[in-house]
């Protein structure tokens, strides 16, 4: 219940638009509206197109009054979601890489990640391999300080895959269960920086056999779908795994859940709705499609 109340808060301006656009009179969904409402969420123009012509195609034999349709729209979202992330094959230890551009929360959220982890009984430690950028370091230490859990770090302008291989030895010799790797925010056009990611990514490979065991993609939710060229970059050179969609809280935009599915075929699997350290959720698609289709809901005859 707590997972669908705090994701329900946090798409109340996405979920506000909805109910404006789809609401109209006797309940029923126009399949202009509909388009309008998927638009203006930034579900994306290939994926609206596809989701109101099968709500054209679908008509009457299928979705008989306001009722139906809502039932209709519920499910087709659903779908296009797939299926809720299982638990990933864990390795000994476990490393994640979360990777993405500047300004998107990325440092704050490999925090959020490790306090998560450490309130499973893991023991934690992250690694600070943004050496490009001398407060990404600062940052990760004060929090590791704010959390009482250990952060490894360089010099300014070290090798990232040095201080990432550094790590890992630390982490198994003293037998840490999960590594989270904090990496350089670096733009997608920037080809020796991927260069860079792609060799920390094989050194994570040679001390831990199987590692990097998760990729996290962190999005910001605010700036939609003009993130995903960015991520179409990140998913080819680090093998972004699942993605981390930040700052849903502070958007009308979070139809954007379902073009970075659709688009990338990655799935989502945490949500940041604030700034405080719980404020990471990990993210369910029933909750997402019954929270965004609410005002409808209540509308329904």
């Amino acid at each position: 219940m707590e997972l669908w109340e705090r994701l329900r808060k946090s798409l109340g301006a996405t979920r506000a638009l909805f109910g404006e656009r789809l609401g109209g009179e006797g309940g029923g969904i126009r399949p202009e509206a509909l388009e309008e409402a998927l638009l203006v969420a930034d579900v994306g123009v290939e994926t609206t197109e596809a989701v109101v012509s099968d709500f054209r195609r679908a008509g009457a034999a299928e979705i008989r009054g306001a009722g139906g349709e809502l039932s209709w729209l519920k499910a087709r979202l659903r779908s296009l979601l797939g299926q809720d992330v299982g638990v990933p094959v864990r390795g000994a230890p476990h490393v994640v890489l979360v990777v993405g551009v500047n300004g998107t929360g990325k440092t704050t959220t490999v925090a959020k990640l490790a306090a998560a982890a450490r309130g499973k009984g893991r023991s934690v430690i992250m690694v600070a391999a943004d050496t490009f950028r001398a407060a990404a370091v600062e940052q990760l230490r004060s929090w590791g300080e704010r959390l009482g859990i250990d952060v490894v770090s360089q010099r300014a302008g070290a090798d990232p895959a040095a201080v990432v291989f550094d790590a890992l030895t630390a982490a198994k010799a003293r037998g840490v269960s999960e590594v989270i790797v904090d990496t350089a925010g670096r733009l997608h056009t920037k080809h020796n920086l991927m260069a860079e990611l792609e060799k920390v990514r094989r050194v994570c490979g040679r001390a831990v056999p199987g590692a990097p065991h998760e990729v996290l993609l962190v999005l910001d939710a605010t700036t939609g779908s003009n993130g995903l060229a960015q991520a179409r970059e990140f998913r080819q050179h680090a093998g972004a795994t699942g993605v981390v969609l930040t700052k849903l809280d502070g958007t009308a935009k979070g139809g954007v859940v379902l073009a970075v599915v659709k688009e990338l075929g990655v799935p989502v699997q945490w949500v940041g709705v604030g700034e405080a350290v719980d404020d990471l959720l990990p993210f369910s698609a029933d909750a997402f499609v019954e929270a965004l289709l609410e005002p409808l809901e209540e509308r329904r005859p």
